[in-house]
């Protein structure tokens, strides 16, 4: 959706989708506009309750049944498992998705690797066709006035446009940009010091695998320290991932910086920022 900033102020129900790399305060952005009146509706909380739900629970299964103490428990059905995921939480999904590389190390086969990634993309694409529904039932049911969709990093990867599609009918979309070298820096840095299961276009990985492999003078990805290759190839997704935010906000959306959504403090500073973003691009 496109507005002036006299139609977005009169817009009675707002709802608006935030684009970004992890790590750039989408997140905590959503959790805060939560306690003025707004439904966060998180992608991943979404993924892992809904579509990623069973294969989670069967993973766990599929683990505890190698202990004979609990495998006893399972089969006698004296034992329930489920997935405790929360919004601000999400280790059951990022548990699901894992890291590629040798499977002594906590790693996962390529094969496998790759089901699991097909499977989560997948998920992504549902949990962004539930929006509408998910706006109507904001309002309906439990009474929110405003709705914040709070989409996973990947979403310019999908390459589905109607899911794009479904959200600029939707929403407003408002892309967090990082602008500054020290700001791409810090993200690297926390993603390198802390590395967390990520999606990959298939494409993007084909072409990055021979490319590690080759520095590390490896033969077979099984091979890999997991941690090694998702520091290594967290710079190269970073900068992918750039011009298909840009392709998607240009046309449908607006951006704001990273550093301007850190001094949002509550909703009368985010409807300001918003009014900014909506002003800048109408001069533009």
């Amino acid at each position: 959706m496109k507005f002036t900033v006299e139609s977005f102020r009169a817009w009675p129900h707002k709802k608006v989708t935030l684009l970004g790399m992890s790590g750039v305060g989408k997140t905590w952005l959503s959790s805060l506009l939560r306690r003025h009146d707004w439904f966060h509706y998180s992608a991943d909380f979404r993924i892992g309750k809904r579509y990623l739900d069973e294969p989670i629970l069967d993973l766990i299964k599929q683990q505890a049944m190698q202990v004979p103490f609990l495998r006893d428990l399972l089969r006698r059905d004296w034992i329930d498992i489920k997935n405790n995921i929360k919004v601000d939480d999400l280790g059951p999904v990022l548990s699901f998705v894992g890291k590629l590389g040798d499977p002594a190390r906590g790693g996962i086969p390529f094969a496998e690797f790759s089901r699991r990634q097909a499977m989560y993309r997948e998920g992504e694409i549902a949990a962004m066709r539930d929006v509408p529904a998910f706006v109507a039932k904001a309002q309906d049911i439990y009474g929110y006035n405003h709705f914040v969709n709070d989409v996973g990093g990947s979403l310019c990867e999908l390459e589905e446009p109607s899911v794009i599609d479904l959200l600029v009918g939707h929403t407003l979309i408002l892309y967090i940009q990082v602008t500054t070298a020290e700001e791409e820096a810090e993200l690297i840095r926390r993603a390198q010091a802390d590395p967390k299961p990520l999606y990959f276009r298939p494409a993007f990985l084909a072409g990055h695998l021979p490319k590690f492999l080759a520095e590390r003078d490896l033969g077979d990805i099984a091979q890999a320290d997991p941690d090694d290759f998702t520091r290594w190839v967290f710079p190269h997704l970073f900068h992918s991932r750039i011009p298909r935010y840009e392709a998607i906000a240009r046309p449908h959306g607006y951006t704001v910086t990273s550093h301007e959504v850190a001094q949002v403090r509550d909703e009368k500073d985010f409807l300001v920022l918003l009014e900014t973003a909506i002003a800048r691009q109408s001069v533009a």
